[in-house]
């Protein structure tokens, strides 16, 4: 099992949906966490109750990412409560799917380039400057990266910079023992635009034909690959992808 003891994770994203399962991961491997939220402060709240109805050391920052003053405050007030930050998890964006590229509007790529592309390089980078040595850089990427798809041109290309920027990161800061890693999960039932999604829903009868289980993606299987990448298992693995996508190809 591994034992995140006297480590702090800092998470954004996570007042729901795959930034709160790893989150709540996390805190019960024994970290202490950093949860952020944008504008869902139920949410935030929820996620930070049940941490510390577990027993988990936690606190919740709202910052939105779209704003680098924000993203330094969300940094200076992680250090300030736990004094250091040993895992951070690159998890805040937005979706849109089924759009053809002929229908996206600018402000639709405004919208998703300043948070999955702008907000995540800098969170990336800040991460950088502020781990301590040997710790953990991941990013919660995406399968719409790994090929062509239709209906999600405009959203998978908002996320394909920040996949180049760890393999960089990887190099430049690998001699302090920083692992950079990112995850691509699959459509995540729970998360994301798939909150909520009926049982009939035609987009979950497909996406029920994988490999492995015959089912949607869950966050806990994204949470699974975020537990090995923050452990010491995963401390000579860097500038890697890890599809988590039941076998299927995306």
């Amino acid at each position: 099992m591994t034992d995140l003891t006297g480590k702090v994770a800092l998470v954004t994203g996570s007042a729901r949906g795959v930034g709160a399962e790893i989150a709540s991961r996390y805190a019960s491997l024994g970290a202490k966490v950093i949860l952020n939220y944008a504008s869902d402060a139920t949410g935030a709240r929820r996620t930070l109750e049940t941490i510390q109805d577990a027993g988990g050391e936690v606190i919740a920052v709202q910052a939105d990412l779209r704003d680098l003053m924000q993203i330094d405050a969300l940094f200076e007030a992680a250090i300030a409560e736990f004094g250091k930050i040993d895992i951070v998890v690159a998890n805040a964006g937005v979706e849109i799917i089924d759009q053809p590229v002929l229908d996206a509007t600018e402000e639709d790529h405004d919208r998703l380039y300043a948070i999955n592309t702008k907000g995540t390089f800098f969170t990336l980078q800040r991460a950088a400057r502020h781990i301590a040595d040997n710790g953990r850089i991941l990013l919660i990427g995406s399968s719409t990266t790994c090929g062509p798809f239709p209906g999600v041109g405009l959203y998978g290309s908002s996320k394909m910079s920040a996949r180049y920027l760890v393999r960089v990161l990887a190099m430049e800061i690998g001699h302090r023992g920083v692992t950079v890693n990112t995850i691509l999960p699959t459509v995540i039932e729970g998360a994301g635009v798939f909150t909520e999604i009926a049982a009939d829903d035609p987009f979950k009868l497909q996406n029920q034909a994988r490999p492995i289980g015959g089912r949607m993606g869950r966050p806990d299987d994204v949470a699974d690959a975020a537990e090995y990448f923050a452990g010491d298992l995963a401390a000579w693995v860097s500038g890697q992808d890890l599809l988590v996508s039941g076998g299927a190809a995306q």
